[in-house]
């Protein structure tokens, strides 16, 4: 495998994998090892919508998460964190937080870049987080669900690590047009939609601040509550809200 690691993922490697997506008669989703993220590492804030190292970039994926994320100081976990750099705007908006990932070249940058604050990091993988009996207020997840394997188990697995009433929050994207990969918001939705009563999707498209350039392939957060709640994710988001929120059934 190439030890190459472009951040666009309609740009990585193809492998094998058992996700819903094979086995409809459609491409299936790249797999990457873990060896394939400790390279990525080195380079993996150069992309804008990673290090979030121009100013632009990082005040847009603030605003954002400021409408994503509960209220008032919450626990958050964030799986298949990469570097921290979400982690970090969630900290600095007085979120607890707890990242994931199965690099630790990738974990090491996130606890550097967060020394000092009220976050905690783990290597593991982000399908079965090594998270033990803590629950949490919300589950904040970009860009991982196209890598795992099985993608149905893997967000009940993250509904059950919810309080009554927490949020998924789950960026995701379908790119490619030959063959695209990922999740378009449709599947996704319908993957969720067992597991949680309420879910609102925004299209992430017309906000190249995001990602530091134009893009035209499906680009949107997915919100979802897990039963117990009051609705809040009806109200949820920062603007250009695609979806409506709906009760399940």
């Amino acid at each position: 495998m190439s030890t190459d690691a472009p951040a666009d993922p309609s740009r990585r490697p193809f492998a094998g994998s058992a996700n819903p997506r094979a086995g409809r008669g459609e491409s299936p989703l790249p797999t990457a090892d873990a060896a394939y993220w400790e390279a990525a590492a080195a380079s993996f804030d150069d992309e804008p919508d990673h290090g979030l190292r121009d100013p632009a970039v990082r005040a847009a994926w603030a605003a954002r998460l400021r409408g994503w994320l509960p209220s008032g100081p919450a626990a958050v976990l964030d799986l298949g964190c990469g570097t921290g750099s979400l982690a970090l705007l969630a900290a600095e908006q007085g979120h607890r937080v707890t990242g994931i990932d199965r690099s630790p070249r990738m974990i090491a940058r996130a606890r550097a870049k967060l020394a000092g604050r009220e976050a905690a990091f783990l290597v593991g993988e982000a399908a079965e987080p090594p998270v033990g009996e803590q629950r949490f207020d919300a589950v904040l997840v970009r860009h991982v669900l196209w890598a795992l394997p099985d993608a149905r188990a893997a967000l009940r697995r993250w509904a059950g690590l919810l309080v009554p009433g927490g949020r998924l929050v789950l960026v995701e994207g379908c790119w490619g047009e030959a063959e695209p990969i990922g999740f378009s918001a449709a599947e996704l939705s319908a993957l969720v939609k067992p597991l949680v009563v309420r879910t609102r999707v925004e299209s992430l498209v017309d906000d190249p601040a995001l990602w530091g350039k134009e893009v035209t392939d499906e680009r949107y957060v997915l919100l979802a509550e897990v039963p117990g709640g009051e609705g809040a994710v009806a109200g949820a988001g920062a603007g250009g809200g695609v979806g409506v929120a709906s009760p399940r059934g």
